[in-house]
Parts: structure tokens; sequence; C-alpha cells
């Protein structure tokens, strides 16, 4: 099994019309489950050759709460999730950093101010832009070596029913 590797970057918006040209419809701001990114990824890999690719400007509805809007449209956010042969490895945004900002999005989660107020202050004094990412290193070799269980890439794979080696 050969890793074809080809840098292909596109919006949630156009993997939503790829499933949809293949017959999965879906809302606009609906979270991909896992089955339509298995198809999404067969799609990528039949139409343009990768098993590599990054979806971005998911929907701010469905990111955490400090994930920074899309300048040009807020309806979307600064963030994305990598893929490798139809998995998620990595999902990762751009942050909030405005204090006021900030505190708009708590509140239009409902979430409790008194309850993160410290984390509210912190951006208060400033903080530079900055994003983060997430990735699934053990997820990535089991998907790259094409093996099929990610315990085979662990040096101690863990789970509900084996916690020592």
């Amino acid at each position: 099994m050969t890793f074809v590797f080809l840098l292909i970057k596109f919006k949630i918006t156009y993997g939503l019309a790829l499933l949809a040209e293949a017959g999965v419809q879906m809302g606009s701001e609906d979270v991909l489950t896992v089955e339509e990114e298995r198809i999404l990824g067969r799609i990528v890999k039949a139409k343009y050759h990768t098993d590599f690719y990054i979806l971005d400007k998911y929907p701010l509805a469905v990111r955490p709460f400090n994930t920074m809007p899309d300048p040009n449209n807020p309806k979307y956010s600064n963030s994305y999730n990598m893929f490798i042969r139809c998995e998620e490895v990595l999902s990762g945004a751009q942050h909030i950093h405005d204090s006021q900002l900030l505190l708009e999005r708590v509140n239009h989660h409902n979430i409790n101010v008194d309850q993160i107020k410290f984390y509210i202050d912190a951006f208060r004094y400033g903080c530079p832009p900055h994003a983060g990412g997430s990735i699934g290193l053990e997820r990535v070799l089991m998907l790259y070596l094409g093996l099929d269980n990610v315990r085979k890439t662990s040096v101690f794979p863990r789970d509900q029913d084996r916690v020592t080696p």
C-alpha cells in the first residue's frame, strides 16, 4: 500500500458540495459524522489522487467558544481539520485573543462568566494572536502504515479493558 501525499486544502463548504454531489445531504452547519468523513475522503482520493487533505473554515456554530470567527464571514471560523486516508488526524484553530470578543462568545454560548473570569481577565492584559492544533500521532502512524488498529502503533496501548502491559 502506497501513501500518496499531495496537499489539498479547501473550505468545508466545498467539502459539503462534494458530499452533496455524491448524494449525501446535510445542512451547512452540520458536523461531519465519521462515515461522512470517510465518504469525503474517498471522493477526494478519487478526484485529487491524494490521501491527505485539509478542510478549512468550519461553521463557527460547531466550534468551541474561543475559536476566532472568520473576519470575512463571521458565520465561519478560522479553524481546520486535517485528514489522512479518510480519517481526521488533527484539529486546529486560531483562538480569540481579544477579551471583548471572547466575552461576547462566552455570552453567546451561555457560559457562566464567573466560572471562567480568570481566563477572560488574562486576555485583558493583552495577548498576541495565537492558534493551536492537536494531532493524534499514533493515529497518523496507523493510517500512514495502513494498519487496521491504532493499538498496533502504541508502545503501551490502553483501553477500557487494559491498564497494564
